[in-house]
């Protein structure tokens, strides 16, 4: 974190895990504007709105002073490390399913490493229950479209 060893206060962790978000979805709107291939847009539309969904559940959070049921939001995800197989590509109008899928992959990739460093940096202070349960969620995100990936591209269907 760079500034000692201080935490945050409940309010300033979700508003940077709300700035997160919406850094996420202005990503998936840029790639919506971007790529032409219209089942590609349509799934970057689907992310998009996944992303405003978390923002609002933690905008909620922010209103009720508190994160749902933590035993809940805590358990732990496996991911398939899809991002280590798949080529990061910045998307170009001609980008097709496979690639917006990876390109995907890779920005939920971003919202996990953000965590991550946030628990890490919190870890003993109150806040990093938070930053834990805004990491869990994140795998599961990221775990649904690696699912997906899968059943288009892996499967021999």
């Amino acid at each position: 974190m760079g500034k000692g060893d201080s935490c945050y206060t409940f309010d300033a962790a979700l508003e940077l895990a709300i700035k997160m978000e919406e850094v996420s979805f202005r990503h998936y709107l840029e790639a919506i504007r971007t790529v032409k291939n219209n089942n590609a847009r349509e799934i970057l539309r689907g992310f998009a709105i996944d992303e405003l969904e978390h923002k609002h559940s933690i905008e909620r959070a922010l209103l009720d002073g508190r994160m749902g049921d933590e035993r809940e939001m805590k358990r732990p995800v496996v991911t398939m490390g899809l991002d280590y197989v798949l080529a990061r590509k910045e998307l170009r109008p001609e980008s097709d399913i496979r690639e917006v899928m990876a390109y995907a992959i890779h920005l939920e990739k971003e919202g996990i490493d953000f965590y991550r460093r946030m628990t890490e940096g919190c870890a003993g202070a109150p806040m990093a229950g938070i930053f834990q349960m805004l990491l869990a969620d994140e795998h599961r995100h990221i775990r649904a479209i690696e699912e997906l990936y899968e059943s288009k591209f892996l499967t021999d269907n």
